[in-house]
């Protein structure tokens, strides 16, 4: 298939894939559970009706770290009243007034805290058993927002909460990451916002891309941990981290923006009405079932910065837009990875360990595969996109099924795409699913229930011969090839983009 990439080869500068923002969150082991703090306090002899005595030292000890960073690094700390207000404007604001002032920006540069929620726990006494233990709740307590500059992940902030259990939350963007290893590696780049608007080796970029380290940035994390909350060492364990939300961003750079400016517009339009919820499961590589509980839809905002399309599934989404009219950015955003499956190893209860298809960690070493199956995601709905946005490959290719076809003492009619009979069968063959696993005769026939099982085969043997769909071998399952998905995505759009709005009129 002919990407966009490959089409508009001499209007596009490159393609860079990385992470964009990834947010994770640090817990203490041992603590970080309503039954694990009440082990460690019957343990130390602490009273469970005297929590609140227990915590109070650690919460003094946060806010004289927090004081005693801002005087050390000659800031003040920021006090905000209302949590509706943006964070990230204020702070870009302030880095702004800094490079204009002609400061170099290194290190803490910005503290700010607010009195936001935050998970606790609350003494409680159970009369039947006669055991006082903590549960689980939710209170407000002061958050510290600290805003620095690594040498290594660029612009960061971690959130640190001074009540128990200390659940920290560290942002960091990939784009930053990636600007800095292109700077180590000698390879010049422009870059604006968090977009990459052009780099001297866009291949070299992306095998630097490729080999982010999961190790180094472990590292990394246990050491903001001790600046900025050093309550670990007291509890004489280290944090574990997780991943809370994910972005990865394919761009594609174009040379000017007219160039992108003249493709957009039709795309976007012409996906919102293309994409359909079992086109979204497909991109995320999974099957769209009965009993599915989360959302699946399309979205479409105008904001200042331009229009984005949001494809979502439960708490992952596809987002296509585009930065300074420039650059078309497909991304999938994760807010649970373990909506992605992927073959690792499983401990089991009996102690032995198997490699299965299962789903996957959110602990941040399971950024690695992420990495692999977000940049297939987008592959997909850029292979999608191409085809739906092709005005002529799909055209030609139409053709060559629409014509009678001979095979042995045997004629088979052409698909003829204003037929119901022949746009039902489209129908049916374009699920995602069948994109997927395949399909058989007895899958067809739970949807052509009107027809029978030799009538369901010539069907079959149709598509065959048209080239639509492939045996696969040793299999009675049959798959679309390349030419039958072009073929399906064009009898969609045309029914959806040509036929039903004439017939509005």
């Amino acid at each position: 298939m002919e990407l966009i990439t490959e089409r508009y080869e001499d209007k596009v500068l490159g393609t860079i894939g990385c992470f964009d923002r990834v947010v994770l969150t640090g817990t203490l082991p041992g603590i970080c559970y309503a039954d694990g703090i009440t082990g460690y306090l019957y343990r130390n002899g602490v009273r469970i009706f005297d929590y609140a005595k227990f915590a109070e030292p650690y919460r003094h000890l946060i806010r004289e770290n927090a004081e005693n960073l801002a005087r050390s690094n000659g800031i003040e700390i920021d006090h905000l009243n209302k949590q509706a207000t943006k964070k990230e404007k204020i702070v870009q604001t302030g880095l702004e007034r800094l490079q204009k002032e002609g400061k170099k920006v290194e290190g803490l540069f910005y503290i700010i805290s607010a009195m936001e929620r935050c998970p606790t726990y609350k003494p409680w006494f159970d009369k039947k058993t006669g055991r006082a233990y903590l549960k689980s709740s939710w209170s407000q307590c002061l958050h510290y927002y600290f805003y620095f500059i690594d040498k290594y992940l660029g612009l960061c902030y971690v959130r640190v909460p001074t009540w128990l259990p200390f659940r920290l939350q560290v942002y960091f963007n990939g784009h930053n990451w990636l600007a800095n290893m292109l700077s180590k590696e000698g390879i010049d780049y422009q870059m604006g916002d968090n977009a990459f608007l052009n780099i001297s080796d866009f291949e070299k970029a992306q095998k630097i891309s490729d080999r982010f380290s999961v190790a180094a940035l472990h590292t990394l994390l246990d050491n903001f941990a001790k600046i900025f909350c050093p309550v670990s060492e007291l509890f004489e364990t280290n944090y574990h981290w997780s991943v809370m939300q994910a972005e990865y961003a394919t761009d594609i750079i174009f040379r000017r923006q007219k160039d992108l400016g003249k493709i957009y517009e039709n795309l976007i339009r012409t996906a919102i009405h293309t994409v359909k919820p079992d086109n979204i499961s497909t991109f995320l590589g999974r099957k769209l079932h009965g009993n599915f509980q989360g959302e699946v839809g399309n979205k479409y905002s105008v904001r200042l910065e331009g229009s984005v399309l949001k494809h979502q599934m439960g708490k992952v989404e596809i987002k296509m837009y585009d930065k300074f009219q420039q650059v078309l950015r497909i991304e999938t955003t994760a807010n649970d990875i373990s909506f992605f499956q992927h073959y690792r190893n499983v401990e089991h209860k009996d102690g032995t360990v198997s490699k299965k298809f299962t789903s996957m960690k959110k602990n941040i070493y399971s950024l690695k595969p992420l990495i692999q199956i977000m940049k297939a995601t987008n592959r997909r709905y850029i292979e999608f996109i191409s085809a739906i946005e092709d005005r002529s490959a799909g055209t030609k290719r139409l053709k060559k099924v629409t014509g009678r076809k001979e095979e042995g003492n045997r004629g088979y009619k052409g698909f003829n795409f204003f037929d119901d009979t022949d746009m039902e069968i489209m129908q049916v063959i374009s699920q995602g699913k069948f994109n997927i696993s395949g399909f058989r005769n007895k899958d067809l026939r739970k949807y052509l229930s009107d027809r029978s099982t030799g009538q369901i085969s010539r069907v079959i043997k149709r598509m065959k011969i048209h080239g639509l769909i492939k045996k696969a071998k040793n299999s009675y399952k049959y798959y679309l090839t390349m030419l039958g998905k072009q073929v399906v995505i064009t009898a969609m759009k045309i029914k959806e983009l040509v036929i039903i709005p004439a017939l509005n009129y």
